[in-house]
């Protein structure tokens, strides 16, 4: 039934993104694979909801802090580091990944694109908030579609606490101080084609760990070059039949062989997971005007081993001259 489920509502979210192709659409089968990829029964109205106000709230600090805080350099830089410690903060005291992974990726990329025109950040977050929030409806959708068999609670997430936690403060300014000098530099001078050099590096080090980040980067090393090949199947064959049913059946086949690995309970099945997102992101940027397969696809290896290579040294290099001592949660 979740194979079902996977193929069905990733299938539909690109028929309807690729069909409207409203600002930023692709993100629509891009959210819906991630959520319909986890083990996870229908959420409820309220954790709906909860997604929902996170995404606006993410974006609306997102783009006040950029819009507001970058006409000051300086000033921008103390409140980066700030709210970089922040947010990691709040994620090890056992707040909302969700909300950490949409505010992040807001302070990352809304700089860049507020560094060429404050227009566009406006109309990214925008494009980015409407997509989330059609998620929502999707996964609700496909679940009406395949219901799950059987009543399946979710996973009981650590409370969050809100007192002072010593170690979680310990370990988001590991985190901060792995990430805040790749950002300020990469922010400030505007490098926005390695943009996804900074965004793995944040992501890879949500867990302060140098086992878990280097873990972390070698699962999205392998998803990618997984999802690449893949890719590499998909592209030419939508290139060889340029049809829009076309591209819809192969998507069909390609997500019920993708969800039958992702639920098979083997161990590459992690990788399919993100291998499936990868391809997406592949495909979709192969799509565009004069776009070169097979150089993109290199690029985006080459940038996620750029971000591993970094994360690694960096840590090694605070653990052993700034924090000797290792934290544990």
């Amino acid at each position: 039934m979740r194979v079902l489920r996977f193929a069905f509502g990733v299938t539909f979210a690109c028929g309807l993104a690729y069909g409207i192709n409203w600002p930023l659409a692709f993100l629509l089968p891009v959210f819906t694979a991630l959520i319909l990829a986890m083990p996870l029964p229908k959420p409820s109205l309220r954790a709906s909801l909860q997604n929902m106000m996170s995404t606006l709230f993410a974006f609306a600090i997102g783009l006040v802090f950029s819009l507001f805080f970058l006409q000051f350099p300086l000033a921008y830089l103390v409140m980066l580091a700030l709210v970089l410690f922040h947010l990691y903060y709040y994620l090890n005291r056992g707040g909302s990944f969700w909300f950490t992974l949409m505010a992040m990726i807001a302070i990352l990329v809304l700089p860049m694109i507020a560094n060429s025109h404050e227009g566009l950040a406006v109309s990214f977050s925008a494009g980015f908030v409407y997509s989330s929030w059609l998620t929502i409806a999707m996964i609700w959708l496909a679940h009406f579609v395949f219901p799950d068999p059987e009543f399946t609670q979710f996973p009981v997430k650590p409370k969050y606490n809100k007192a002072y936690v010593d170690v979680a403060a310990k370990l988001a300014l590991k985190s901060t101080l792995v990430v805040y000098p790749i950002t300020a530099v990469f922010i400030t001078y505007g490098l926005s084609d390695y943009l996804l050099v900074m965004i793995f590096s944040a992501l890879f080090i949500l867990k302060p760990d140098l086992t878990q980040g280097k873990e972390a980067g070698k699962n999205s090393l392998i998803s990618t070059v997984l999802g690449g090949v893949f890719a590499w199947l998909f592209y030419w064959l939508i290139v060889a039949v340029p049809q829009f049913h076309f591209y819809l059946l192969l998507m069909l086949a390609t997500t019920l062989f993708f969800g039958r690995n992702i639920f098979s309970g083997s161990a590459m099945a992690k990788y399919y997971s993100s291998g499936f997102i990868a391809l997406l992101v592949v495909v979709n940027s192969s799509m565009a005007a004069d776009a070169n397969f097979n150089a993109i696809l290199a690029q985006r290896i080459l940038l996620i081993t750029t971000a591993i290579v970094y994360i690694v040294c960096a840590l090694k290099v605070i653990e052993r001259y700034f924090l000797r001592h290792e934290y544990k949660t």
